[in-house]
């Protein structure tokens, strides 16, 4: 029986759709399901119950033994939320609890960290255990994920294989409640739709022309299979990078949903929001050389690839045409 938390969200919705779709569908899935926006995720998906995230601890203690995979994927994710407590409870505490359970019932675990852990790049993206007390995440949400990260690392009891991933920028279905926290992609294809134009945060660095801030986007389906890849295969544990070890610009990730919409480009520049400025990342690249020296051999969607799987095959439908 697998545990997935997390699982009415983006990327852990996405995990449940790849678990069904390869013949698994003993699951348990937690998330706290409230939130009407994020239960079509969910919807038409195979799992065997659902346990609202403050009651799963009390559930672990009938069933724990159960379980033989958790992927722990729920978490606070808004990097604008600046209330350190949320994310000390939310991605922190109860990320030690789920933890502890597997490292006493001796479960493997994988779980999400971020690559806004690596704050504004001045040590590079390499997943190196040793930088992690000098890493400078730039907001609450990155500080709670590199918080867990030491502490993961400094523990003497430990899951039997455990993987922390830091996932870089995402994108793909499923992630329409996100708001805000939603990827570029997302949003040019809303605003596109609605009036033929995208605006993107103008350049305030003298490093970078407008439109080409970067970032290593990556495909919700190649994280989906990274995810399973470190469960079955089982490299040596520790922290991992999930991105596609190539940056590109926003400019060429707006021009490829212009394309994949048939739509002619049509770029408008924006001042950065205030609030955001000044913990701006203008540039990201995952080093995955330690992905795939463990093992990993599959071929990542290219940008344009995903983004116009992403367009054509989710997007465009969900919106009715």
């Amino acid at each position: 029986m697998i545990l997935l938390t997390g699982a009415s969200g983006f990327i852990g919705s996405c995990l449940l759709a790849h678990l069904n779709d390869i013949g698994k569908d003993q699951i348990v899935i937690a998330d706290e399901f409230e939130r009407k926006s994020k239960q079509q995720n969910v919807h038409g998906k195979r799992y065997i119950t659902k346990v609202h995230r403050d009651q799963l601890f009390d559930w672990l203690q009938m069933n724990g033994h159960l379980i033989k995979e958790v992927y722990h994927l729920g978490a606070r994710t808004d990097t604008t939320e600046r209330n350190h407590q949320i994310f000390h409870q939310l991605n922190l505490s109860y990320s030690k609890k789920i933890w502890r359970f597997c490292a006493d019932f001796q479960i493997p675990l994988v779980y999400a960290s971020s690559a806004a852990t690596y704050g504004l790049g001045q040590l590079g993206f390499k997943e190196h255990h040793h930088i992690l007390e000098a890493l400078q995440p730039l907001n609450p949400y990155a500080i709670s994920k590199n918080n867990f990260d030491r502490w993961a690392l400094a523990q003497e009891k430990a899951p039997p294989a455990w993987y922390g991933l830091k996932f870089f920028n995402v994108y793909g279905p499923n992630e329409f409640h996100k708001g805000r926290m939603a990827s570029v992609v997302f949003h040019a294809f809303k605003q596109i739709k609605a009036t033929g134009t995208m605006k993107l945060f103008r350049s305030h660095h003298p490093d970078f022309a407008d439109g080409a801030q970067s970032r290593d986007f990556i495909y919700v389906k190649d994280v989906v299979s990274l995810c399973r890849y470190f469960m079955e295969d089982v490299p040596q544990s520790g922290l991992y990078n999930v991105g596609t070890g190539k940056a590109r610009s926003f400019q060429d990730l707006v021009k490829a949903t212009f394309k994949a919409m048939n739509v002619p480009v049509n770029i408008q520049f924006i001042d950065t929001p205030l609030d955001i400025r000044n913990t701006y990342q203008y540039f990201t690249e995952a080093d995955i050389e330690k992905t795939i020296a463990s093992g990993y051999k599959q071929l990542f969607w290219s940008l344009e690839d995903g983004v116009a799987d992403y367009v054509l095959n989710y997007l465009e439908k969900s919106s009715g045409k």
